[in-house]
């Protein structure tokens, strides 16, 4: 399936759903909030949620899933912190079951390449949501100027446990854009879109980029991963967390990504952004005091 509009273009021609709202989990996130914000520039009802909105919502007390559900058209599902978490499998297919129940239309999950549990998610919730959309995606480009390679990269050196592993890491800009399209147009039901950036790049030649964006000398330094989790349990960072992130750089960035793939193009009709093109746009994220 090969579309040659923006989604914006296609929302506008094909009428995003008006009897109903998108209900976005995670409306805070990385992800949610350029999702809600693209909803609101087209004019549809959104009802972007967390812990701290009203209705509130957490994916542990499920008498919050309800009220967010309630009359929703759509709904955009990213669960935090990881599908890789034991149990969320289990707790995401039961949220795809009471939003089928609810009268929700279409549900958009966002998911991983290459993690085990993400794609039994896929395969969970398919069971009981058949019209799923998938949006599985390679590794956040946004990881490095949003997330937790920020501060290094900012201290000049980041320290990782991986080398010349090559990964075709995706712009979450085109992530939320094959979001929106798939929320707002029923075309998408029921496909998986796998989408990547247009080009393998090492985490060193991302570096490499972000030094020539920002005008500032980065470093990357490949560690072993017991260097790499004793420092991140000296800064407190929590148990699951290391874990997860142990996960990531063992099993998940082992080269089982390593290939590019069209998703962004069959549902955009125009290539992935390239890391440099979010670099140069990015570029101040990296300048800013630490």
């Amino acid at each position: 399936m090969t579309m040659h509009s923006t989604p914006l273009e296609m929302s506008r021609r094909e009428s995003a759903p008006s009897d109903g709202v998108v209900a976005v989990l995670g409306g805070t996130g990385k992800t949610g909030r350029r999702v809600t914000q693209r909803l609101h520039d087209l004019g549809v009802p959104v009802r972007a949620v967390s812990r701290s909105t009203t209705p509130r919502f957490e994916w542990e007390d499920e008498s919050t899933w309800g009220p967010v559900l309630e009359g929703a058209a759509a709904v955009y599902v990213a669960y935090a912190p990881d599908l890789a978490v034991p149990g969320a499998p289990e707790v995401v297919t039961r949220l795809a079951a009471r939003a089928r129940d609810a009268g929700v239309r279409r549900l958009v999950m966002l998911t991983g390449r290459g993690e085990e549990e993400a794609q039994r998610a896929e395969r969970l919730v398919a069971e009981v949501f058949p019209g799923r959309t998938v949006v599985r995606a390679a590794f956040f480009a946004q990881n490095f100027s949003e997330s937790f390679l920020l501060d290094p990269v900012r201290a000049g050196s980041l320290a990782l446990p991986v080398d010349d592993v090559g990964e075709p890491f995706v712009d979450l800009e085109d992530v939320a854009d094959v979001a929106v399209a798939a929320l707002t147009d029923e075309r998408h039901a029921g496909e998986t879109y796998e989408l990547t950036g247009p080009r393998l790049l090492t985490f060193a030649d991302v570096v490499d980029e972000i030094s020539a964006a920002s005008g500032r000398e980065v470093a990357f330094v490949p560690i072993g991963m017991e260097d790499f989790t004793a420092g991140l349990a000296a800064v407190g960072v929590p148990d699951v967390e290391v874990d997860l992130l142990r996960y990531l750089f063992t099993e998940v960035l082992d080269g089982r990504g390593a290939f590019v793939t069209d998703g962004v193009q069959r549902v955009l009709g125009r290539p992935a952004r390239d890391v440099h093109e979010y670099a140069q746009r990015e570029a101040a994220a990296w300048r800013a005091a630490s």
